[in-house]
């Protein structure tokens, strides 16, 4: 390899942000070996302190330079440069040399002791790791409506939790859309037309929707027999980014009523408690309602119509090698809430 050629990707290996070790990564790829210390030397890098301690063990436990370069893929001259830069550092002698035997001195016995120390928790740390890509595992923090997580997530997820039990959910509820960046979300279950915000973005299963009030209600203010006489009710509006005024009758929208009401809530619990106080018709979730419908607390209205479904989402930020704990996760759900409607 020519100067220039050297000099050209130095340049840019120092520009990385992790430090010597990528950069001597670089060096040794682009020249098929280690580089000298006389051109790691001239160009300012120094000698990676790891690799270093590597080779002085390697030298140790194979009796000589030759056998740990062998070893190790590098030339003899190489390994005395990484063992004489570990000399120079701490300014102590480590090995005891001559032509046929080596020893180590009293410092290079106490230093070869902690190499030992430090190299196997490196190792450790590696394959910790290595293992975590591998098999699912560690802590999701998810975001969801508070209904929706409460009534439909939060009993699925035990499922997922009793199949890997090594992993841990933080699951967070409220009726806000969350930065998943910014607070530290891995992802987030959302309602509506999403805006384009760089997200991943998969589509679920809405949940059905249906319009109920109470019989106390109903027999105050009569019983709507088509979509358009709701107009003349107290329509009760559940608010996610806005007030949904416009209830719509269908997946085609064939039939759209704009309704209009004495209270608006972000919580479907709440909508609920207020329906069955009998202040108004209410358009809730289809699992809230019907152990109430069951009950004689609340009537179902208009049974021979589909209300329009909200867009129901899994979002997540873009990670080109997914972890096995997400990859999991989003199997999961698409699996338990994927699907045609």
């Amino acid at each position: 390899m020519s100067s220039d050629a050297l000099r050209r990707l130095l340049g840019v290996a120092r520009r990385e942000q992790h430090g010597f070790s990528r950069r001597y990564r670089v060096i040794a790829l682009a020249t098929r070996k280690l580089p000298s210390l006389y051109w790691l030397r001239f160009w300012g890098v120094r000698m990676d302190r790891i690799i270093s301690m590597e080779i002085f063990v390697r030298v140790v436990e194979l009796g000589g330079l030759r056998a740990a370069a062998e070893a190790t893929g590098i030339s003899a001259t190489m390994a005395g440069n990484h063992l004489q830069a570990l000399e120079t550092r701490l300014g102590a002698k480590l090995l005891n040399r001559t032509t046929r035997r080596q020893s180590l001195t009293e410092i290079g016995s106490a230093y070869y002791s902690q190499c030992l120390d430090v190299l196997s928790r490196i190792e450790s740390a590696e394959n910790a790791a290595r293992e975590m890509h591998q098999q699912p595992r560690g802590r999701l923090r998810i975001s969801a409506p508070t209904t929706l997580g409460t009534h439909l997530l939060a009993p699925k997820f035990v499922d997922y939790l009793r199949q890997y039990k090594e992993i841990e959910i933080d699951l967070q509820l409220n009726d806000r859309i969350v930065d998943l960046a910014e607070e530290g979300f891995d992802v987030a279950f959302r309602f509506g037309i999403l805006p384009d915000s760089g997200l991943v973005s998969r589509s679920l299963r809405s949940p059905s929707r249906v319009l109920c009030a109470s019989p106390e209600y109903l027999s105050q203010r009569g019983i709507p027999e088509k979509p358009a006489d709701l107009a003349g009710h107290n329509c009760l509006a559940f608010q996610y980014i806005t007030a949904e005024r416009e209830w719509r009758f269908g997946d085609d929208r064939s039939h759209s009523v704009r309704v209009s009401g004495q209270f608006t809530v972000n919580s479907g619990l709440a909508l609920l408690q207020v329906a069955l106080g009998g202040l108004g018709i209410a358009m809730l979730p289809d699992y809230l309602v019907e152990p109430e419908v069951q009950a004689g607390r609340l009537v179902r209205l208009f049974s021979n119509f589909d209300l329009s479904r909200a867009p129901l989402q899994l979002v997540y930020l873009p990670d080109r090698q997914m972890t096995p704990k997400m990859r999991s996760f989003v199997d999961f759900v698409m699996t338990s809430f994927g699907g045609a409607q």
